[in-house]
């Protein structure tokens, strides 16, 4: 199937050419007709699978030019809405609409300036594009069609009371699309009422992480972390577009700290940092200056960056979707990549919970050579659908772990 099978019309499709899309991946396929036809749309697919084009060209299509703001897509965090932005101004550039974002971090005054200029379709995080509503300098009675992008992302970062008071805003009747990597129920629950007789699209099981992603784990001691990490950088060359991540800010900073002491050129990004610190390390990343980026899980969304090469967990996430969501950052767009994950034995519950989520074991690894201390080591036969008991040194400590683990 070509994207000129799907009723895009000739102005959106030479967006597509300028994207570089040959063909519709499954979740443009499926999506963009209903799109078109108008319908509201729950779509849910992995990571790195085109899901901004997918609403971005059909709704470019449906959405008039010169009155005012008539699209609006709202995202959980800048970095995300940054890219949708770029993505939007490229297909822009042939059907004539105005794009333009509007995030916090950055300048008010230059965001208010953009908008009395005039736009079609507006990009924006919920808490600033609520503030220049309620200056006066925005207006939404005139949006036909809201997208809600990361939806769940939304949700576990407290966002709905913000996206409530935005829905409350808008017209009715209008077109809504809810897109993200997994589609939880408790996302369709707060938002199902605002949505009229949707179609669901989803082009793989939800949570289940990209089939080309090799996975690994590192049982260590908490405190070696950093000095594994390092080795691992140092032993292996090949690891040449690396993206780890810390469960803390702070724990961030350090492990750049100590891979810069090592002599591995790293980044940061993380709600701390400004908004031109964070496109800072996130370009120098993408050209190649910073062999490794080290970001938290609330600006990770944003992070869409090509050839990256291998995913670190330096801390094992606290939900298993989040593992989903942090792996699916490499093996993008057919390519291949590695997701390993460093394993301290307290973590030892979160890889039963990603094991039961996935359906699958996954393989422990050791670095040779590397002085290990005490750790526990997940048994070879575990079952990831059973809830067994974890051994230390003899010593039953109940049935809350993710498997049979040893010390040594």
């Amino acid at each position: 199937m070509q994207f000129s099978d799907l009723g895009l019309n000739d102005a959106v499709l030479k967006g597509v050419e300028a994207m570089g899309y040959t063909e519709p991946t499954p979740i443009q396929r499926d999506a963009i007709p209903y799109v078109l036809e108008g319908r509201d749309v729950v779509g849910a697919a992995q990571t790195g699978t085109g899901k901004t084009a997918a609403f971005i060209l059909p709704m470019l299509q449906r959405i008039p030019k010169g009155q005012g703001v008539t699209a609006l897509v709202v995202s959980p965090t800048r970095e995300l809405a940054l890219q949708i932005e770029e993505v939007a101004k490229t297909a822009a550039k042939f059907t004539g609409h105005r794009v333009t974002c509007v995030v916090g971090g950055v300048g008010y005054e230059p965001q208010v300036q953009a908008i009395r200029k005039g736009i079609d379709l507006l990009v924006a995080t919920p808490g600033r594009l609520l503030d220049i509503q309620r200056r006066g300098d925005l207006k939404l009675n005139k949006v036909q069609v809201l997208v809600l992008d990361e939806a769940d992302r939304m949700l576990d970062m407290g966002f709905w009371p913000d996206v409530r008071k935005i829905i409350a805003l808008l017209p009715q009747p209008r077109q809504t699309l809810l897109f993200s990597a997994t589609m939880s129920s408790d996302v369709l629950r707060v938002i199902g009422s605002t949505l009229h007789e949707p179609v669901e699209v989803s082009v793989a099981r939800q949570a289940t992480p990209v089939e080309a992603i090799e996975q690994a784990i590192y049982p260590v001691d908490q405190l070696q972390k950093n000095e594994l990490l390092a080795a691992l950088l140092k032993q292996h060359d090949h690891w040449d577009r690396v993206l780890v991540f810390s469960r803390t800010k702070h724990r961030a900073d350090r492990v750049q700290k100590v891979l810069e002491r090592e002599g591995i050129r790293a980044a940061v990004m993380h709600s701390n940092r400004t908004q031109s610190q964070r496109i800072a390390a996130l370009d120098g990343f993408k050209s190649g200056r910073y062999r490794v980026l080290i970001a938290t899980d609330i600006v990770a969304r944003g992070i869409d960056v090509e050839d990256i090469s291998h995913v670190v967990n330096f801390d094992m996430p606290g939900h298993p979707e989040d593992y989903v969501h942090r792996i699916g950052r490499t093996a993008r767009a057919g390519a291949t990549g590695t997701a390993v994950s460093f394993m301290a034995p307290d973590e030892m519950p979160l890889l039963r919970d990603i094991e039961n989520l996935i359906d699958q074991v996954i393989e422990s690894r050791d670095l040779e050579g590397f002085a290990y201390r005490e750790r526990l080591i997940p048994d070879v036969d575990r079952n990831a659908k059973k809830v067994a008991r974890t051994v230390f040194g003899g010593r039953v400590m109940g049935r809350r772990s993710g498997g049979r683990g040893r010390r040594r």
